[in-house]
């Protein structure tokens, strides 16, 4: 099933520092063995309710294994500092729902054990 990693980063104040572009530049080589690949990668989102501070980045990977994988590999860890010494955020790792799925399964399920 298909797994995600998603992350809401503040933006930079004025241009972005030369690590977070070296970061960039980087990133893709690192999710490349692990089937990564960007969905979203840094667009502001149009926010319809509640505050969305920062941008979106959204990585879908073949299936959680690999995601945590690509996360905890030495050629992301060793990138990763050039990002988070400049910018603040929170980072998740998220299995997808099947293709099959229905909410309203999921509510009656909820349903029947409340």
């Amino acid at each position: 099933m298909t797994a995600y990693a998603a992350a809401r980063l503040s933006p930079a104040a004025g241009a972005p520092h030369a690590d977070v572009l070296t970061y960039i530049e980087r990133i893709q080589r690192t999710m490349e063995p692990y089937g990564g690949r960007f969905l979203v990668h840094g667009a502001p989102p149009e926010v319809l309710e509640g505050d969305w501070p920062g941008h979106l980045v959204l990585i879908a990977f073949p299936d959680l294994e690999r995601a945590r994988g690509w996360y905890d590999s030495p050629a992301y860890r060793r990138i990763l500092p050039l990002r988070t010494r400049h910018l603040e955020g929170d980072v998740v790792l998220v299995d997808g729902v099947p293709e099959d799925y229905d909410a309203a399964r999921t509510a009656a399920r909820m349903r029947a054990g409340a």
